[in-house]
């Protein structure tokens, strides 16, 4: 997901200032779109299937979801009347520019978010709401819950998923078998990784595991599953406060820490950034880490890998349900039309002979079991976590948790390669930089 991972595994930070440029662009809320939630072009209501009259809708995404994107609009422009002009912009200058266009009024028909920053959007007023029509489609409860959760502001939806990365454990078959594990028994708690990430490391010439040790962005994305696992928030609702110093915090800290101080992690860990975090599994020389699900696609076809959800302390399961939601700009004139497109993205022939075909994953969980995911169970395995998962909610989320000098990247690196003394403290600073 672009300010944590993109799809590709790509690590993506998120541009400071952008949303400064925001604050012009609440001036357009309640453009485009009537009380009525008609929008243009379209005369009366529109149903929940929008309306397909040959109009042009102008789109923008990240680069980060280029693969996905661009096959939803080929697909779609193959098969109806309207047709969808995609700009594909660089995910790191995506924020800017969705800032000044909004200060212009300049906004696409369409437009993707990385879904933790989607808040940012809806406060300002750039989304058309989008409630009636959400909720008229058949399939509405089926919805990746945490991308529409994230997109709800002031009891309005605002978006819908458009794709989605999820985090979850990779481990390597065959060094469980060499190293006398049960290779159809991954760690189902976090003791369990830590002790049968150190049963290969004891094999020698192979690490346990990996992580990005100064990469924040992936420290959200697989660390906080561990505690949701557990049944426990990392931020209070509002997400001006983190709850990010709890005992089980600590104990997930501390495993972390445990690994660092006995060199269970493969080399790098302390300086990765995330530009190469992804690159370590695949060379099949680590046991078992967190990664994004849609390296899944990219690993080598002789690598005999499992896919396990992210274990809590003492059990359960969850998932960093990143990747981008989208919504119609609250400036669109043709809001019936760009309906008809996110309407047709989640269908049932989109979510599975487009996004499923790609080993993507589905928006979906209904569709979790498919005729492609079939083929792979590792694919179910990623598909149905998604009612699992989380998106954090908070406005501050970039400053706070993705930027390099920001306090999270602080408390991870004081937890894991420090002494873990200091805790506390760096709850509290990132609990001010929330509330800033």
């Amino acid at each position: 997901m672009g300010s944590t991972v993109g799809p590709r595994g790509q690590l993506r930070r998120f541009v400071t200032g952008a949303v400064a440029l925001l604050a012009a662009a609440s001036l357009v809320t309640a453009c485009g779109s009537g009380e009525d939630g008609s929008g243009g072009g379209g005369g009366g209501p529109a149903d929940a299937k929008g309306v397909d009259d040959g109009a042009t809708l102008t789109m923008w995404t990240r680069a980060a979801t280029r693969p996905q994107s661009e096959a939803l609009v080929k697909a779609y422009n193959a098969s109806h009347k309207n047709k969808v002009d995609l700009t594909v912009v660089p995910t790191d200058d995506y924020q800017a520019k969705v800032g000044a266009a909004a200060g212009s009024k300049d906004l696409p028909d369409l437009f993707a978010s990385d879904v933790v920053f989607v808040p940012n959007y809806t406060s300002s007023g750039l989304f058309a709401d989008l409630t009636d029509r959400v909720d008229a489609l058949p399939f509405a409860k089926d919805l990746a819950q945490s991308h529409i959760k994230a997109g709800t502001y002031e009891g309005k939806k605002y978006v819908v998923p458009h794709t989605l990365d999820l985090s979850v454990l990779f481990y390597n078959k065959e060094l469980y078998r060499r190293a006398k594990l049960d290779p159809e028994k991954p760690p189902t708690t976090l003791a369990e990784w830590d002790s049968q990430a150190r049963a290969v490391d004891a094999l020698g010439g192979v690490d346990g595991t990996f992580f990005g040790g100064n990469c924040g962005g992936c420290g959200v994305f697989t660390w906080w599953p561990s505690i949701w696992a557990a049944g426990e928030d990392v931020l209070n609702e509002e997400g001006t406060e983190a709850q990010l110093a709890s005992a089980t915090a600590k104990k997930v800290y501390d495993t972390y820490r445990g690994w660092v101080k006995d060199d269970i992690v493969a080399p790098g860990a302390r300086d990765e950034t995330g530009v190469t975090w992804t690159g370590v599994f695949p060379k099949g020389k680590v046991g078992v880490m967190p990664m994004p699900s849609t390296t899944l696609g990219l690993m080598p076809k002789d690598l005999d890998l499992g896919v396990a959800p992210i274990p809590g302390p003492d059990g359960g399961k969850s998932t960093f349900v990143g990747g981008d939601a989208i919504g119609i700009s609250a400036t669109s004139k043709s809001t019936d039309q760009a309906w008809n497109f996110l309407a047709w993205s989640l269908g049932d022939k989109a979510q599975v002979d487009v996004v499923a075909a790609h080993k993507d994953v589905v928006a979906r969980t209904d569709l979790a079991s498919n005729k492609y995911s079939k083929a792979d169970p590792r694919l179910v395995t990623i598909n149905q976590l998604v009612a699992d998962g989380r998106t954090p909610y908070a406005m501050k989320f970039g400053q706070t948790f993705n930027d390099p000098n920001g306090p999270w990247l602080a408390l991870m690196r004081d937890a894991v390669f420090g002494d873990g003394n200091s805790v506390d403290k760096d709850n509290e600073a990132v609990s001010a930089s929330l509330a800033d």
